[in-house]
């Protein structure tokens, strides 16, 4: 059975107890919740595949308390002080590891690098603090379905296959992180909840978008990911019969990410308002169009993975 904690200092301190012991325990970040583990640990780490069913291959991220943290892990490139201003944040950077770093190879599938994050959340935070270590934390659903933004969302997935959640309520960005490689010139390797403009103007320079092969580099690169049970159609104004219309702005569809045309309103409701249309059973989801730039960029390229044909 899976414990539901409350986010007060009994149930941090549980949690934390629960990671020290090599458990799994899912938590809220601003983005989405995270399945964690001590990553430390070869025997915890391999708990965090299991549960979700996560194919070894697939790095995970770390979650650490502050910069100082990444820097004992991690060595920090140029580039690397001017992007942690955005900590604590939706950012994960890919920095080379450092030699000798006591994180199990899990966690980097066996690559010379390491993602890592300072997450923005007060409860993941303060579990951060309470357990004293690094953790490893993909998001906390199976693997490729639709990432879980409340604790009834990670319930729905993997009650029974993990040892708790802490219930922080719903996240507040509601798409993952961005993930930025630093491991070279400096790389988007996923859109996330830190638009890149905003990367691009804090290095004075613009980031590089490598194809991605068949090996991920970064968690979140799998071609079909954050999938709904449904097919889904991307830029549909007008749906066909028996699909499901998630709309955005004037196209208001059965539900709308956002009736105002607003990207950040869009990007908090895009797992819920997927995970709502689950629950309806709809076999096949039109979604409108989505505008390419800011957060509208995080939102598509989640939009386009869902679509993806899976396997």
């Amino acid at each position: 059975m899976t414990l539901r904690l409350a986010p007060d200092d009994a149930g941090l301190a549980r949690a934390a107890a629960l990671l020290a012991e090599g458990r799994t325990v899912a938590f809220p970040t601003e983005t989405v919740y995270g399945l964690g583990a001590d990553a430390r640990s070869d025997a915890a780490v391999a708990g965090i595949f299991a549960a979700k069913d996560r194919p070894r291959f697939n790095p995970l991220i770390v979650h650490l308390p502050d910069a100082e943290a990444v820097g004992t892990l991690c060595e920090l490139p140029p580039g690397a002080e001017r992007l942690a201003r955005f900590w604590p944040g939706a950012l994960t950077l890919v920095l080379p590891l450092r030699e000798g770093a006591p994180v199990s190879p899990l966690v980097t599938a066996g690559l010379p690098t390491l993602a890592v994050r300072v997450p923005d959340h007060p409860v993941a935070r303060a579990l951060l603090a309470a357990f004293g270590g690094p953790v490893a934390a993909p998001s906390a659903n199976p693997s490729g379905r639709l990432s879980p933004t409340t604790a009834d969302h990670v319930l729905a997935g993997l009650e029974g296959r993990i040892s708790a959640v802490l219930d922080g309520g719903a996240c507040g960005v509601g798409v993952e992180s961005t993930i930025v490689s630093l491991a070279g010139a400096p790389a988007l390797l996923r859109a996330g909840g830190l638009p890149a403009e905003r990367i691009e103007e804090a290095l004075g320079q613009p980031l590089t978008r490598p194809a991605q092969g068949e090996t991920p580099t970064a968690p979140g690169q799998l071609a079909s990911h954050y999938a709904p049970a449904g097919r889904v159609r991307l830029g549909i104004e007008t749906p066909e019969r028996g699909e499901t219309h998630l709309g955005f702005g004037a196209i208001r569809g059965d539900l709308s990410l956002s009736e105002s045309g607003d990207l950040t309103e869009a990007a908090a409701r895009l797992f819920a308002a997927l995970h709502e249309i689950d629950r309806s059973g709809a076999e096949r989801i039109a979604v409108a169009p989505i505008p390419d730039h800011g957060l509208g960029a995080a939102i598509n390229d989640r939009l386009r993975r869902a679509a993806a044909p899976r396997g």
